[in-house]
């Protein structure tokens, strides 16, 4: 019982600690706008993110094809997460270039990247960032204990507080992911 009850405790300093850092929301305030920005001149958002992190990925656009909060057109954005892509670039390439791959393919001038690594050191994140980069993408990253080689790539990095599981840092990706999408919502509507 104390394990249950304890998860949820760290959870919540986890929380408190992120939401006492002002910084963090003028990060994602800034990785909205980006995204905003993005989605008003017809680009799109691709998302990336390794295990969990691919999850959070797919969430991230899933919401964005359908539907978060209100209805409302559907905004373009896909997750880096087709098997059959990522089973043939990593046996043909290594994964290590299973998302590089695939913004090389579809990433285009004006278009954004969202690297999620609870890390910030995934190879195969850095990668993709690297090749957007060379596509005159935007890139927003969410990263987590001291925020590892992407903390510097980004236009816009939010960073979980430092904790000894990634699952700690997950929560609040879920979390900063979902305000994401819904800045994203308000802004559009406000902007009709």
């Amino acid at each position: 019982m104390d394990a249950i009850r304890n998860n949820f405790l760290e959870a919540r300093d986890i929380l408190e600690e992120f939401i006492n850092n002002e910084k963090n929301f003028e990060s994602i305030q800034q990785a909205g706008e980006i995204m905003v920005q993005a989605l008003m001149d017809g680009n799109k958002i691709i998302s990336c993110g390794n295990g969990g992190s691919m999850s959070d990925a797919m969430h991230f656009a899933e919401e964005l094809t359908g539907r978060f909060r209100d209805s409302r057109r559907p905004l373009a954005a896909m997750a880096v997460s087709d098997p059959t892509h990522l089973s043939c670039t990593s046996n043909d390439y290594g994964y290590e270039y299973v998302f590089s791959r695939w913004v090389e393919a579809f990433g285009k001038p004006g278009d954004v990247i969202l690297g999620i690594s609870t890390s910030g050191n995934s190879s195969n994140i850095i990668r993709a960032v690297e090749a957007a980069r060379e596509r005159d993408m935007k890139v927003v990253v969410l990263t987590g204990k001291d925020g590892g080689k992407l903390s510097t790539m980004g236009d816009a990095e939010i960073r979980a507080p430092r904790s000894r599981y990634s699952d700690r840092a997950q929560e609040i990706h879920i979390k900063v992911i979902h305000s994401l999408i819904h800045f994203i919502e308000l802004r559009l509507v406000e902007e009709k």
